[in-house]
């Protein structure tokens, strides 16, 4: 029996991440060719390294195809439904961050908060005959925050691409969107609501609580969590 490691495959959060466990004692590397999504960990015996995309691993986390993952809370609240039943934060790991915002047009002037969004939502529509379009690739976690704040005279419309520049090209009106300094948002022309910080997100350490703790697993699982500090 191992316990599965899901870390992502590449880029900046690939190396923070095998960085974050090298300084606690753990060794995690590619092996194989750049193109081949293997792996190995030292320091600790019982658990065996997968490389996947940053967006795979909340879904094999939620499957108890991986027992650890590293992600983006983002991503974990996103993609799976009732995520604090099926996903256990073990420890939040201080790199990968960036806010999830609702953005509007900087010439709105009147428009700061989400009281205000929902008044201007409510007149668009008398005024167009059509929902305020919101352009994100976070459907859930906007559509719950908004929800909570009582805006409901919008839709959703998905943007699996530039978000920023939708309200540019005219196929929305508003924008919900990762950002780390809002410089994007700003070149587009457009303002972060004072009060619409819909998440703040960080790469973070996420135990499966589908996936098989029995056994040896669970005895690894203790070890590693010692040696991570947890």
């Amino acid at each position: 029996m191992t316990v599965k490691l899901g870390i992502p495959s590449k880029g900046r959060l690939m190396d923070k991440t095998f960085d974050w466990f090298e300084e606690r004692g753990l060794t995690l590397k590619k092996t194989g060719s750049e193109r081949e999504y293997s792996g190995a960990v030292e320091g600790i015996d019982g658990v065996e390294l997968v490389l996947l995309s940053a967006g795979e691993i909340p879904r094999e986390l939620a499957a108890g195809r991986i027992h650890l993952g590293v992600t983006g809370s983002d991503l974990v609240r996103e993609k799976v439904p009732s995520w604090e039943t099926r996903v256990m934060e073990l420890a939040q790991m201080g790199f990968g961050g960036a806010d999830l915002i609702i953005a509007v047009p900087s010439a709105w002037v009147d428009v700061d908060t989400l009281d205000d969004l929902d008044a201007v939502a409510a007149q668009f529509r008398k005024n167009h005959g059509f929902r305020l379009r919101i352009a994100t690739k976070y459907h859930r976690l906007v559509r719950d925050y908004l929800r909570e704040h009582g805006v409901a005279d919008y839709q959703l419309v998905d943007s699996q691409g530039a978000t920023e520049g939708t309200v540019r090209n005219e196929t929305a009106e508003a924008v919900a969107d990762i950002t780390s300094t809002g410089e994007t948002l700003r070149a587009n022309n457009l303002k972060i609501l004072s009060d619409a910080l819909v998440h703040s997100s960080q790469a973070t350490l996420f135990k499966s609580r589908a996936a098989d703790w029995s056994g040896d697993n669970r005895n690894t699982l203790m070890a590693l969590e010692n040696m991570l500090g947890l």
